[in-house]
């Protein structure tokens, strides 16, 4: 590296005497294994005609310095495509591609604009380190950040021995107590990777995060991008945000969205099955990449199906759609109102009504599914579409459901739910779930979200010194003021979803989702939702016109 550090990297390479183009995969996860990672066949790409470039990155397993996450892999990225480029057995292209952690590396680097390189293709990666990473609409995720940390930073790859190993080790073995008492973990983490402290004491949008940022990279991206996520994956807004962030830039980028958690990937979760066609290995994404770099690499003729930059798995209709852009043009505003219990498309209620939401700390409502990465993610028992009956039964989850429908609903594009607030003094979380209900009852999980208010500057600090307090989430409607109702917007999350005749739509809206967010605040609190009336709280849907 230009700082003298050195990188190790194992190199595939086709058995011909001829330069030939290279694909880079930067890991922190270790070289070991697959060498083209979780969803692409590496030796396929090497049996295609490429050399294959497989790197610890800095400070993880064989490579030397020092790991800092996000911080080098810019720099570090650039300056490994400079390197493989002027090989003998490399014709000067290179590509970069990964998941993960691996595709916020290669946008990093390709912010660089190293030459020689050509397109890049990040898989299941997102747009910035601070929201959709480590915090969401305000919300520290502990279920991922503490988990990702203990059990992919520190148990492997990080070179510690003894007591140390052995204390990471027991420490993943009761991760719920954790979950339960993060603070139980602070010495651990300080001594071993004090890097989570700082994460902990950086909100969303404090400058700490801009030194590594592929959104602050977009205007320097001039490759083309091939974009890869899953409707339950944890930075499915990360990835949307890239496609549209590069695009705007006249870069030729290209995004696939199907129904995959971060490690479920067959489209086959525990409680719903979504077809043959929703696997990746049938959907050929090795193929994809393929395609992807032997346009932009070698300039071979496109393959069939990519005359639309956009290909969505609709679920409900369980099938694959060809889209012009996403946003997907020829939506419109699909408004459902909250009234009394229920929710109804027409005009606002003029009644006005309310409920009160208890917010226990010793008995948070519990993460049920959705876009998480628990230690369950490979199993998709705690993520994606699950049955919702159970937590909407708690005292302190409210639902409102609409009339069965009379005809099919297509809904594709980001959902929001604005809902009027009066919190406790002692702050907020606001969180929402769009839920599509069966004929049977069944109450799947579509997306969720999550608002945090900040307390009131009266009410008494939460006991966290190490988390610095946190501003306003984007969307708020402003500022609480005692005893009135505030407008919060809870962002849920994008969808490509049909919800068949005879089907119903809910909301859920509760005060927490433990453990996938931080429990917050730390002491009983009462928060009151307003609907009706003065106060028109509402779920904003984007409808496809026509569905």
């Amino acid at each position: 590296m230009r700082d003298g550090v050195l990188l190790r990297a194992d190199l595939y390479r086709p058995d011909t005497a001829e330069a030939v183009p290279v694909l880079i995969r930067r890991t922190p996860y270790g070289r070991a294994g697959s060498p083209g990672g979780a969803s692409v066949d590496g030796l396929r790409l090497v049996r295609s005609g490429y050399a294959l470039l497989v790197q610890d990155v800095r400070g993880r397993f064989a490579s030397g310095g020092a790991f800092e996450p996000y911080w080098h892999e810019a720099a570090d990225g650039a300056d490994t495509v400079a390197w493989a480029v002027g090989q003998p057995w490399c014709d000067g292209s290179a590509g970069l591609f990964g998941r993960s952690y691996e595709g916020m590396a290669a946008l990093l680097a390709a912010g660089e604009r190293p030459a020689g390189l050509r397109a890049v293709a990040p898989h299941a990666a997102g747009s910035g380190f601070d929201e959709g990473w480590t915090r969401q609409g305000g919300a520290f995720q502990l279920g991922f950040v503490l988990y990702w940390v203990l059990y992919d930073l520190l148990l492997s790859g990080a070179g510690l021995t003894g007591p140390d190993l052995a204390e990471v080790a027991a420490a993943v073995d009761r991760i719920d107590e954790l979950y339960a008492d993060p603070d139980a973990a602070a010495d651990l983490l300080d001594r071993l990777a004090p890097y989570y402290r700082e994460w902990l004491r950086h909100p969303t949008g404090h400058p700490y995060w801009n030194r590594a940022a592929p959104r602050g990279s977009y205007p320097s991206i001039n490759v083309p991008v091939l974009n890869l996520t899953g409707w339950y994956d944890i930075f499915l807004a990360g990835a949307l945000e890239n496609y549209q962030g590069i695009r705007r830039q006249g870069v030729e980028t290209r995004l696939v969205v199907g129904p995959w958690s971060h490690c479920v990937t067959g489209g086959i979760f525990p409680q719903r099955r979504y077809g043959l066609a929703a696997d990746e290995r049938e959907l050929d994404v090795t193929g994809l990449h393929l395609d992807h770099f032997d346009r932009h690499l070698r300039g071979r003729p496109a393959g069939a199906g990519t005359a639309d930059p956009v290909r969505l798995f609709l679920t409900g209709a369980d099938e694959w759609r060809a889209f012009p852009d996403w946003p997907v043009p020829g939506t419109e505003e699909y408004v459902l109102h909250l009234d009394g219990r229920r929710l109804t498309h027409g005009p606002a209620p003029s009644a006005a009504g309310s409920d009160v939401i208890r917010h226990d700390p010793a008995d948070p409502v519990p993460t049920t599914g959705g876009a998480t990465a628990l230690p369950g993610q490979f199993t998709g028992g705690d993520c994606g579409p699950l049955d919702q009956r159970a937590v909407e039964g708690r005292d302190d989850v409210l639902c409102f459901t609409g009339a069965p429908l009379t005809a099919p609903l297509t809904v594709v594009g980001d959902t929001a739910l604005t809902v009027y607030v009066t919190p406790d003094a002692a702050g907020a979380d606001v969180t929402g779930k769009l839920v599509d209900v069966w004929p049977d009852g069944r109450a799947e999980l579509l997306c969720d979200g999550i608002h945090r208010l900040a307390p009131r500057p009266e009410a008494a600090p939460e006991p966290r010194p190490e988390a610095a307090p946190e501003p306003e989430a984007p969307g708020a409607g402003g500022t609480p003021t005692p005893g009135r109702p505030v407008a919060v917007t809870v962002r849920l999350g994008a969808i490509g979803h049909v919800f068949r005749t005879g089907h119903r739509v809910r909301l859920e809206v509760a005060a927490g989702n433990t453990p996938r967010f931080d429990v917050h605040p730390r002491v009983v609190a009462h928060h009151t939702v307003h609907h009706g009336g003065a106060h028109p709280s509402r779920l904003l849907l984007p409808r496809l016109a026509g569905g």
